[in-house]
């Protein structure tokens, strides 16, 4: 039977700082051993609170990120509150758990950072491809770049870290990525969420062609 060939390849990092938290990917996306996207998108925002990265088979993370911010929402108009940046955790948690253990000819593996702000303060989630979920208060990494993401915030991370600071950090952490691994590249994006929410706070494009 012809192998079925699915999108993947990521460095995603998240970054807690006192002032917020900063998320940063790069925009690679892979097939086997070529690259399908130049342009891909690995930050979403879920409302103006909440952010994720997605790492993983592309269809999956795409479609569990729908679900979520639907059901967010449903669950805003049912409550008539926003949902904390825990409970939306854990309710996607469960929808990854689901996912992966549906039987399929295409693994549904997907990995997912989650950050947000709300009257508790600044959180960040590791949500992983199995289902589990880890609260964060440093930094994480997912992805087949993390090795590499991880040697740099080893070194640059500190405690009292900025969210300017921290946006340096996971820049360089990023770029160590795309230096050494194959399955992330063409460069990087970065949201901070802070008190006012989720922002765009870097956004660079890296052209790999060669002009004559």
């Amino acid at each position: 039977m012809e192998s079925i060939q699915v999108k993947k390849g990521t460095t995603t990092v998240g970054i807690v700082c006192k002032d917020g938290i900063i998320l940063a990917a790069d925009k690679r996306a892979t097939v086997g051993g070529l690259i399908a996207d130049k342009k891909s998108q690995k930050i979403f925002t879920i409302n103006d609170r909440m952010a994720i990265t997605m790492a993983g088979t592309v269809s999956d993370a795409q479609l569990l990120y729908k679900l979520i911010k639907a059901e967010l929402r449903l669950k805003q108009l049912r409550t008539e509150r926003e949902p904390n940046v825990k409970e939306s955790a854990n309710l996607l948690a469960g929808m990854i758990y689901g996912n992966i253990r549906k039987f399929s000819v295409i693994p549904g593996i997907s990995h997912f950072l989650l950050a947000g702000v709300d009257a508790e303060g600044f959180h960040l989630y590791d949500l992983f491809a199995d289902g589990s979920i880890t609260e964060i208060d440093d930094y994480v990494s997912s992805g087949s770049g993390s090795v590499m993401a991880y040697g740099v915030l080893e070194t640059m991370y500190r405690k009292d870290l900025t969210v300017k600071d921290a946006l340096t950090i996971a820049v360089r952490s990023v770029s160590a990525a795309i230096s050494r691994d194959t399955g992330s590249g063409e460069g990087i994006d970065a949201v901070s969420i802070t008190s006012e929410g989720v922002k765009t706070v870097f956004h660079k494009t890296i052209d790999t062609s060669v002009k004559v």
